[in-house]
């Protein structure tokens, strides 16, 4: 039992071997995060087989308002990985403290935020998307279920954040496995049992993600050898939650960037009609998963170089850089080779409309080496922003996606117009994202290369 008890405790990775403490911890997240995928998969698998390919496209054209509006959590969520793992490598206890109480309280203000402003805004931006009559209902009701239910995604995903910052990425896997078999249960005892429809998906997602939550504040609530919570600390204090959000406003700003590029992108991606539509929410769906190894080695790398920042090993944190990067490289790789292999069974799932899934196909095809080059630009930023560097990525995002990506997908379909595609050809918007993240990762290794974010470590500054 001992044995067991110790893999579910915080883990310092200020010691052994660099590249075994980062695929150690990186192996749990990564199923967790495959696992959290399965929350809109399931959802996008389930309406579109058991509904049609319209519930399929309002799934899909909900998730960029969805994603703009909780960029308060992932601000959130990102200081506080920060300053967790930096303080807990500094073996800090009393500012760690202040920094896990403090996250709870900011989460529940942002999640009132969310509830309230959510819903008011959800029809007026479907309409200035251009979104079709066929799914704007639809994708309204889905909307709403969810910012009403904001709370479970926010203490789930912001909770885990700090445990992953504790070098814990086990218990929050256990609890996010927990809640995606319950999701999937009641995505199809809501949609082919009681016939709910898109909301019935949305409801599903919202209870299972509460749940995940409050298994996540359990676990806190027993790590007392690591940290005390307790009222006084849920107590906002300046000095940290002026820091927090210092660290986790660029990355808030970078997701609400992203959100907003998503935003202009699907406006023109609506343009193509229903067909289109629906194609990208397949591809957006496999390429979710495809990247989920980027997404997990550059969250591995950000807890791995801050703790070590704290600790003040910055030898560990140069040869981390190197082996998590490759490693993130090579398993980009494979993963590219199996999309333009097993790419088309993958997209059968799906729908079983042979054109659509042929559609999906030809648009993979064009993101597949994409992948590989967002293997370098997430390992890099992970590192920058475990020091403290939230700003530099967040620079390169607001060019690459905003100056580079958005022109590109408008330039491309305004060039490409013809009578048969009378706004342009759809593969403009998937070719805009593979320029986007090639040169993605030639600016972050520039950037990195020039070394400022090993002088941002803030631990000793207190």
């Amino acid at each position: 039992m001992a044995k067991i008890s110790e893999l579910f405790a915080p883990k310092d990775m200020t010691e052994g071997t660099p590249w075994k403490r980062i695929v150690e911890f990186a192996l749990p997240m990564l199923i967790g995060n495959i696992a959290q995928q399965f929350y809109n998969t399931a959802d996008s698998i389930i309406v579109g087989k058991y509904v049609g390919d319209n519930a399929l496209a309002a799934v899909g054209s909900a998730a960029p308002i969805l994603n703009l509006l909780v960029v308060l959590f992932v601000g959130i969520a990102t200081g506080a990985g920060i300053m967790v793992a930096q303080y807990f490598g500094a073996k800090e206890r009393e500012h760690l403290s202040h920094t896990i109480g403090i996250c709870i309280t900011l989460t529940a203000i942002a999640s009132v935020i969310i509830m309230i402003v959510g819903p008011i805004v959800t029809r007026p931006l479907l309409s200035l998307l251009n979104t079709p009559d066929s799914i704007m209902e639809w994708c309204a009701e889905y909307l709403i279920i969810y910012y009403v239910g904001i709370a479970g995604f926010a203490y789930y995903n912001i909770l885990a954040g700090v445990l992953r910052g504790l070098g814990d990425s086990l218990s929050a896997l256990g609890f996010l496995l927990i809640s995606t078999v319950l999701n999937v249960g009641l995505d199809i005892w809501f949609v082919a049992g009681m016939g709910l429809g898109v909301p019935g998906v949305a409801l599903a997602t919202v209870i299972a993600q509460g749940i995940s939550a409050v298994l996540c504040i359990i676990k806190l609530a027993k790590m007392k050898s690591s940290f005390d919570l307790n009222l006084k600390m849920l107590k906002l204090k300046k000095q940290y939650y002026v820091k927090l959000m210092k660290l986790g406003l660029p990355s808030g700003f970078t997701q609400a960037i992203f959100s907003l590029a998503m935003i202009a992108v699907q406006s023109l991606t609506n343009s193509f009609g229903e067909m289109v539509i629906a194609c990208n929410v397949i591809v957006m769906r496999v390429d979710a998963f495809a990247m989920m190894p980027n997404f997990t080695f550059g969250n591995a790398m950000t807890t791995y170089a801050g703790q070590n920042i704290g600790a003040k090993k910055m030898d560990r944190v140069e040869k981390g850089t190197k082996d998590g990067t490759r490693i993130a490289v090579g398993v980009s790789t494979v993963i590219t080779i199996l999309i333009l292999f097993f790419g088309r069974n993958l997209m059968s799932i799906f729908t079983d409309t042979k054109e659509l899934v042929d559609l999906s196909m030809h648009m993979m095809k064009i993101l597949a080496v994409g992948y590989i080059a967002m293997a370098v630009t997430q390992s890099l930023s992970g590192v920058m922003r475990g020091s403290g560097d939230t700003m530099t990525p967040m620079w390169i995002s607001l060019i690459t996606t905003v100056i580079i990506r958005v022109p590109v997908a408008y330039g491309i379909a305004y060039l490409t117009r013809s009578a048969a595609y009378p706004t342009g050809r759809p593969e403009s918007t998937f070719i805009s994202l593979l320029v986007s993240w090639t040169l993605g990762a030639i600016v972050t290794t520039i950037f990195f290369k020039r070394g400022k974010w090993r002088n941002k470590g803030f631990v000793g500054n207190d």
